[in-house]
């Protein structure tokens, strides 16, 4: 430990040179081929797959699987790409514990599932790494799409368009393609660009041009997009950020900010002992953002990280995996406590006053105890919300945008999937699968069907 590690307020360069890049190393180590033929002969490749069926993308497992443990890594990547082009992010972030995983006759039998996301990851990363093409596009069909948003859902929605012959254009408007996989997912998760190869991998089949810093409601309106493209597909992700509702918290304290803004500075950078991070941090929330912004201060060099949560800890977003991960890395997570007010001194955020709470009939209610934490820095992670000129003239539900099982919003023309639809949960394989299947959709429409 660093003597950096005293340093009052929010501060960089709070740990040696050589910490960064072993805390920010990747969190689950590839397979290697034994390693992986070993796990795979774990599989009893089940006659109606209890794994397959809790996958949002339905990716045939065991026939994957099967592939791998004879040898054929290109052919088990296929089977995933078929189903699911960002097959290689899913295998490194979705909670496969929850899932397929969780799903395993191995988990019922044993508490031990097959790892069917580390197997998912051997096969995908051996296609990227050999830049293996297993579709090729449809003749031209003179159609075009407008994409908008180069995240998890857009980029599945563009390849598979472009694999049936239509032109797409992509709207992000960010510098990067890539979404919440470029911007909004822990470093230690995917290193070494990976978000980055991913896009270019998928975007190697053609037909697909991807235009940046282009912005709906400021540079883009879905009236000329509608005029000038023969579909749209809005997969825009939610960009505003919900309010702590706290008192202080309008007073421009430095050292209140946005968890979604953290994890994506903290992405981008080239240098992380340059990265400020508080001594004493707080954050307020239960979903993964908030896990990835306190386990990432920790691994910046905070020396004391809380997690408040205001219900209790079967309510968390967060999977059981990734509250252990906090747990493991000396984070404090804390149930039952929302925000009242954020404290400063002189400008600086200096604590924050928490409430007590409790479920009664039903409904979360303060019970008017109050609790107070020192903090240098808190971070708001209590969710995203739709912004309102990204859905203008659609209708929404629950704040997101409305859709069919097809993905079709109340505009004809109009399709939208992922974060900023009603259907979606916040996991990039539902954004995924949504993006195809809306996709489809799609094509069926341009072809008159």
């Amino acid at each position: 430990m660093s003597g950096g590690m005293l340093k009052q307020g929010i501060a960089p360069g709070r740990l040696d040179a050589g910490q960064y890049a072993r805390n920010f190393s990747d969190l689950h180590p590839a397979l290697d081929k034994h390693e992986a033929h070993v796990e795979a002969d774990r599989c009893y490749f089940c006659f109606d797959a209890p794994c397959m069926n809790a996958c949002p993308t339905s990716i045939d497992i065991p026939m994957f699987i099967r592939e791998i443990s004879t040898d054929n890594p290109l052919g088990a990547a296929e089977t995933i790409f078929e189903q699911n082009i960002l097959g290689g992010m899913c295998a490194r972030v979705c909670p496969t514990e929850q899932l397929c995983e969780d799903a395993c006759v191995r988990m019922e039998a044993e508490g031990k599932p097959v790892k069917i996301g580390l197997l998912q990851r051997y096969a995908t990363d051996i296609a990227m790494a050999e830049d293996a093409q297993f579709f090729t596009r449809a003749p031209e069909t003179g159609k075009t799409v407008a994409v908008v948003g180069a995240g998890p859902a857009g980029l599945a929605a563009a390849h598979r368009l472009a694999m049936h012959g239509h032109s797409v254009v992509v709207y992000d408007a960010r510098p990067k393609a890539g979404g919440l996989n470029e911007y909004g997912i822990a470093s230690y998760k995917t290193p070494n660009g990976f978000a980055q190869a991913e896009v270019d991998y998928i975007t190697s089949i053609g037909g697909i041009e991807i235009i940046l810093g282009q912005e709906l409601g400021r540079d883009l309106t879905l009236d000329r997009l509608v005029e000038t493209h023969d579909a749209v597909f809005l997969g825009v992700g939610l960009g505003g950020v919900n309010a702590l509702r706290a008192e202080g918290e309008d007073d421009g304290a430095d050292g209140l900010h946005d968890a979604v803004d953290f994890i994506a500075e903290l992405r981008q950078s080239t240098d992380l002992s340059g990265l400020p991070v508080g001594r004493r941090v707080v954050v307020i929330g239960g979903g993964m953002t908030a896990i990835d912004a306190a386990v990432q201060s920790k691994l910046l060099g905070a020396e004391d990280v809380t997690i408040c949560y205001r219900r209790g800890q079967e309510h968390m977003n967060a999977s059981s995996f990734e509250q252990d991960l906090a747990a493991s890395k000396g984070v404090s997570i804390r149930h039952w406590l929302q925000p009242k007010r954020v404290l400063s001194v002189n400008g600086k955020v200096a604590g924050i006053e928490l409430e007590y709470t409790e479920l009664r009939d039903g409904r979360l209610v303060g019970m008017g105890h109050l609790l107070t934490l020192p903090a240098d820095q808190v971070f708001k992670a209590i969710g995203q919300t739709l912004e309102d000129e990204t859905a203008a003239g659609l209708t929404l539900s629950g704040g997101r945008i409305e859709t069919d099982a097809e993905g079709r919003t109340s505009r004809a023309g109009v399709w939208a999937g992922g974060d900023c639809v009603a259907a979606g949960d916040d996991l990039t394989v539902t954004a995924v699968a949504q993006g195809r299947d809306a996709a489809e959709s799609i094509n069926r429409y341009l072809s008159g069907n």
